[in-house]
Formats: C-alpha cells, structure tokens, sequence
C-alpha cells in the first residue's frame, strides 16, 4: 500500500474538517440542530484544532515509512481515532440518522480506519 499517499489523503481530509470546525463553528452547530451558542461554539472550535494538529501530522509524516515498527505512534494514533470515529458515526447510523454528512463521513472514516488497520499490523514492502 502506499503510505504516502493514504497520509496525505487523510491529511486533506482531517485538515477540511479542522478549517471548518474552526472557522464555521456556529454553521455546524446550526446544521446540527444545536444552538450556535456559548460553550458548544468553543467545542467545536477546539474540535477543529484537533482536527488541523493531526492533519499537520499526517502530512508532515507523509515522507517516512510507515507500518510494521516504523512510525508506530502515528499509524495506532490515526487507527485509533478513525476507528472509533468511524464507529461512532455507524452508530449513528444505525440509530436513524440519515444525512448525508453522516453517511459520507462513516464512509471516509471506515475507509481509512481499514487502510490504517492495514498499515499498523502488516509489514511495509
């Protein structure tokens, strides 16, 4: 598999996500059914940093090996965090949220938490 393309990939990916948490935080929270108000504006706000932080990550890990022992930390981290976002969005999912954002977003994380399963247990060629 070629790990520099699924970290840049994942990196575009993140990095869309973390732009518009930050700078789109009441818009979200308004598309959510939420009030764009108070705490949940930070939280969402402080969700995108995390998002943009770990899309840096990926990107600037895009030139080393990764899988088997090489770039451990980074392969379980991005595993770690697709995994269970992807679950979480199934969840949803199977608890009768239809929209597309969901749909498209369990897509995106389920595929890339299957590429990093990939990566974080096989050994890179």
């Amino acid at each position: 598999m070629n790990t520099r393309l699924l970290m840049r990939a994942s990196a575009v990916f993140l990095g869309a996500l973390g732009a518009g948490a930050t700078f789109l935080p009441q818009e979200i929270l308004v598309r959510a059914g939420s009030p764009p108000a108070g705490l949940s504006v930070i939280i969402v706000q402080i969700a995108g940093a995390l998002y943009l932080g770990f899309a840096m990550l990926n990107w600037m890990a895009q030139g080393n090996v990764i899988g088997g022992i090489y770039s451990r930390p980074v392969a379980i981290g991005n595993l770690a965090h697709f995994t269970i976002g992807g679950l979480a969005l199934l969840k949803s999912i199977l608890a009768g949220q239809h929209a597309m954002e969901i749909l498209v977003g369990a897509a995106g994380y389920l595929a890339f938490a299957v590429s990093f399963a990939f990566i974080a247990f096989w050994h890179p060629r």
